[in-house]
């Protein structure tokens, strides 16, 4: 097997951690929303979300740059038109990870300024994405 074959296992079990925890983290706020600041159930919260956020959205989210950035490189992929729509959605995609791990900072310092609603929109800007992203990869429609 060649490199490439390598990166592309690699970055595809990346992208899935990272999707994981981007579809989860804001479920979680929805859910923290309804908690009282400083209470027993806000603070575990807050735990979980840090973790989940350092210990593997994090990890996870710069394993699929780097592999992806490497499997460009090594498969020239730089001029092809699908590609620049994919990192055009991937800049979005980071751009809401920016977001979640701001939200992250705000529930953590217990002010939160958003509403239950507000997260459970969010939560489907991933998906959303994702669907894109995976269409473009696969079916390269230009």
């Amino acid at each position: 097997m060649d490199l490439y074959t390598w990166l592309k296992a690699f970055h595809i079990i990346a992208v899935i951690a990272w999707m994981a925890g981007m579809l989860y983290l804001p479920r979680l706020y929805i859910y923290h929303c309804s908690a009282k600041p400083h209470s027993e159930m806000s603070e575990t919260f807050k735990v979980m979300e840090r973790r989940l956020l350092r210990a593997i959205i994090n990890p996870a989210m710069v394993a699929a740059w780097v592999l992806g950035l490497s499997m460009a490189y090594l498969g020239d992929l730089w001029g092809e038109g699908w590609f620049h729509g994919k990192l055009l959605l991937l800049l979005i995609m980071q751009l809401t990870h920016a977001g979640y791990a701001r939200w992250r900072r705000h529930f953590a310092a217990d002010d939160n300024r958003h509403s239950a609603k507000f997260y459970r929109i969010m939560n489907e800007v991933p998906t959303v994405l994702m669907i894109g992203i995976v269409i473009l990869v696969i079916v390269k429609p230009f």
